[in-house]
Protein backbone atom coordinates (compact mmCIF):
# COMPACT_ATOMS: atom_id res chain seq x y z
CA UNK A 1 0.00 0.00 0.00
CA UNK A 2 1.58 3.39 -0.75
CA UNK A 3 0.58 6.82 -0.38
CA UNK A 4 0.55 9.12 -3.67
CA UNK A 5 0.63 13.22 -2.72
CA UNK A 6 0.26 16.00 -5.02
CA UNK A 7 2.21 19.48 -3.57
CA UNK A 8 0.53 22.43 -4.66
CA UNK A 9 3.32 24.28 -6.62
CA UNK A 10 5.53 21.48 -7.17
CA UNK A 11 5.71 19.61 -10.60
CA UNK A 12 5.06 15.86 -10.30
CA UNK A 13 3.83 13.38 -7.97
CA UNK A 14 5.34 11.87 -4.24
CA UNK A 15 5.64 8.84 -2.10
CA UNK A 16 4.71 9.12 1.24
CA UNK A 17 7.59 7.23 3.14
CA UNK A 18 7.64 8.60 6.32
CA UNK A 19 6.41 11.27 9.00
CA UNK A 20 8.74 13.39 10.70
CA UNK A 21 7.58 16.31 13.72
CA UNK A 22 5.68 18.70 11.57
CA UNK A 23 6.94 17.25 8.31
CA UNK A 24 6.32 14.57 5.72
CA UNK A 25 9.32 12.70 3.99
CA UNK A 26 8.48 12.10 0.03
CA UNK A 27 9.62 10.68 -2.45
CA UNK A 28 9.44 11.89 -6.29
CA UNK A 29 7.98 9.40 -8.30
CA UNK A 30 10.48 10.02 -11.26
CA UNK A 31 14.07 8.90 -12.09
CA UNK A 32 15.74 10.72 -9.34
CA UNK A 33 13.83 9.16 -6.70
CA UNK A 34 15.01 12.37 -4.34
CA UNK A 35 13.67 12.43 -0.96
CA UNK A 36 12.34 15.82 -0.12
CA UNK A 37 10.74 17.03 3.49
CA UNK A 38 6.72 18.74 2.74
CA UNK A 39 6.20 20.73 5.58
CA UNK A 40 3.04 21.30 7.31
CA UNK A 41 3.00 24.66 5.36
CA UNK A 42 3.07 22.91 2.37
CA UNK A 43 -0.46 21.92 0.60
CA UNK A 44 -0.51 18.49 0.08
CA UNK A 45 -3.20 16.44 -1.10
CA UNK A 46 -3.23 12.72 -1.16
CA UNK A 47 -4.70 11.26 -4.94
CA UNK A 48 -6.83 9.14 -2.44
CA UNK A 49 -9.11 12.30 -1.11
CA UNK A 50 -9.50 13.73 -4.61
CA UNK A 51 -12.78 12.94 -6.93
CA UNK A 52 -14.01 14.22 -9.90
CA UNK A 53 -17.87 15.83 -10.23
CA UNK A 54 -20.12 14.30 -11.96
CA UNK A 55 -24.35 15.12 -13.04
CA UNK A 56 -24.85 12.36 -10.27
CA UNK A 57 -22.45 12.87 -7.49
CA UNK A 58 -18.47 12.97 -7.20
CA UNK A 59 -16.18 9.84 -8.45
CA UNK A 60 -13.05 8.75 -6.87
CA UNK A 61 -9.85 9.76 -8.72
CA UNK A 62 -8.80 5.82 -8.52
CA UNK A 63 -12.22 5.12 -10.95
CA UNK A 64 -11.46 7.71 -13.26
CA UNK A 65 -7.50 6.86 -13.95
CA UNK A 66 -9.15 3.41 -13.90
CA UNK A 67 -11.14 4.16 -16.83
CA UNK A 68 -8.45 6.29 -18.50
CA UNK A 69 -5.76 3.02 -18.08
CA UNK A 70 -8.83 0.86 -19.88
CA UNK A 71 -9.14 3.43 -22.58
CA UNK A 72 -5.21 3.27 -23.04
CA UNK A 73 -4.55 -0.46 -22.49
CA UNK A 74 -2.47 0.43 -19.27
CA UNK A 75 0.30 2.38 -21.62
CA UNK A 76 0.92 5.95 -20.75
CA UNK A 77 -1.93 8.22 -22.29
CA UNK A 78 -0.91 8.99 -26.27
CA UNK A 79 -3.29 11.88 -26.15
CA UNK A 80 -1.50 15.26 -26.41
CA UNK A 81 -3.65 16.63 -23.37
CA UNK A 82 -1.17 19.69 -23.46
CA UNK A 83 -1.76 21.12 -26.73
CA UNK A 84 -5.20 20.00 -27.58
CA UNK A 85 -8.30 22.46 -28.33
CA UNK A 86 -10.69 22.45 -25.44
CA UNK A 87 -13.31 20.89 -26.92
CA UNK A 88 -10.95 18.12 -27.84
CA UNK A 89 -10.02 17.88 -24.28
CA UNK A 90 -13.64 17.22 -23.44
CA UNK A 91 -14.11 15.26 -25.92
CA UNK A 92 -11.68 12.52 -24.40
CA UNK A 93 -12.36 12.84 -20.91
CA UNK A 94 -15.90 12.13 -21.89
CA UNK A 95 -15.24 8.91 -23.12
CA UNK A 96 -13.50 8.37 -19.83
CA UNK A 97 -16.51 9.67 -17.41
CA UNK A 98 -19.37 10.08 -19.74
CA UNK A 99 -21.22 12.05 -17.05
CA UNK A 100 -18.73 14.29 -15.85
CA UNK A 101 -20.18 17.50 -15.02
CA UNK A 102 -19.03 20.04 -17.72
CA UNK A 103 -19.41 23.24 -15.56
CA UNK A 104 -17.05 22.48 -12.52
CA UNK A 105 -14.26 20.14 -14.72
CA UNK A 106 -12.34 22.64 -15.73
CA UNK A 107 -9.64 22.24 -18.59
CA UNK A 108 -6.59 22.31 -16.53
CA UNK A 109 -8.02 19.59 -14.32
CA UNK A 110 -8.69 17.17 -17.38
CA UNK A 111 -4.56 18.12 -17.84
CA UNK A 112 -3.90 17.53 -14.08
CA UNK A 113 -5.86 13.83 -14.07
CA UNK A 114 -4.19 13.25 -17.71
CA UNK A 115 -0.70 14.15 -16.39
CA UNK A 116 -1.09 11.99 -13.03
CA UNK A 117 -2.38 9.04 -15.11
CA UNK A 118 0.64 9.10 -17.42
CA UNK A 119 3.73 9.11 -14.49
CA UNK A 120 1.37 6.79 -12.72
CA UNK A 121 1.66 4.60 -15.83
CA UNK A 122 5.03 5.38 -16.52
CA UNK A 123 6.13 4.11 -12.98
CA UNK A 124 4.08 0.84 -13.14
CA UNK A 125 1.05 1.88 -10.89
CA UNK A 126 -2.00 0.64 -12.67
CA UNK A 127 -3.61 -1.20 -9.73
CA UNK A 128 -5.48 2.79 -8.74
CA UNK A 129 -7.97 0.92 -6.28
CA UNK A 130 -5.04 -0.95 -4.25
CA UNK A 131 -2.72 2.00 -4.13
CA UNK A 132 -5.48 5.03 -4.00
CA UNK A 133 -7.92 3.81 -2.55
CA UNK A 134 -8.74 5.27 0.79
CA UNK A 135 -7.79 3.42 3.82
CA UNK A 136 -8.10 3.49 7.19
CA UNK A 137 -5.47 4.30 10.16
CA UNK A 138 -3.26 7.06 11.30
CA UNK A 139 0.04 6.34 9.46
CA UNK A 140 1.31 4.15 6.54
CA UNK A 141 2.26 0.94 9.00
CA UNK A 142 -1.29 1.18 10.21
CA UNK A 143 -2.86 0.81 7.12
CA UNK A 144 -0.12 -1.71 5.61
CA UNK A 145 -1.49 -4.11 8.64
CA UNK A 146 -5.18 -3.58 8.15
CA UNK A 147 -4.29 -4.52 4.13
CA UNK A 148 -1.83 -7.49 5.68
CA UNK A 149 -4.89 -9.06 7.87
Amino acid sequence: METILSIAGKPGLYKLVSRGNRTLIVETLDETHKRVPAFATDRVTSLGDIAMYTDADEVPLWEVLDSVSKKEAGKPSSFNYKKAPAAELHDYFAEVLPNYDRDRVHDSDIKKLLQWYNILAKYGITDFKATLAPTEGENVDDRAEQVAE
